[in-house]
């Protein structure tokens, strides 16, 4: 089998990967060097390996690398803009939103995609959007607070 190269933005930068054709994303990314991209399950049910696949939520582990080819990928390293958090990280810092913290980048990652597409949401609507993301460390109280927090900051609330 010949491998192929791989065109991919990631976190705003061209890239090109060498890749065989069965090559996961996530670990292309790992190997890469993007180690904010976490691969628990392996499976495609923890939610830890998401990342923003043209501005969308996808667990990376299960998605063959090729499937990706000339797609803009967002990593946890990618929400930051000129050396500021973004409001979801600020607000996982000050919620205490994170514990051992492996769960995390997915989850600011899928609740970042949601909180585009709604920017008001619901108690509800956020433990709704991101279910398809495990945290074994918390009761998700934290996290969802901080759901909260970011999006009444990104609204240009004063919270």
């Amino acid at each position: 089998m010949a491998g192929m190269d791989l065109h991919l933005t990631v976190n705003g930068e061209p890239q090109v990967f060498r890749i065989e054709p069965g090559d996961r994303l996530a670990a292309v990314l790992r190997r890469e060097g993007y180690s904010g991209v976490k691969i628990g399950c392996g499976t495609g049910d923890c939610g830890s390996c998401t990342v923003l696949l043209n501005g969308e939520p996808v667990v990376s582990c299960i998605l063959l690398a090729a499937q990706a080819d000339g797609a803009e990928i967002t990593t946890v390293v990618g929400l930051a803009r000129d050396g500021e958090l973004h409001p979801l990280q600020e607000a996982f810092l000050e919620e205490g939103a994170a514990q051992c913290g492996f769960c995390t980048p997915g989850i600011l990652l899928t609740a970042k995609a949601f909180l585009d597409r709604n920017p008001d949401p619901t108690e509800e609507e956020i433990r709704d959007a991101l279910s398809g993301n495990l945290c074994r460390c918390t009761g998700y109280v934290n996290i969802v607070r901080a759901v909260l927090l970011a999006a009444e900051r990104m609204r240009g609330g004063t919270a």
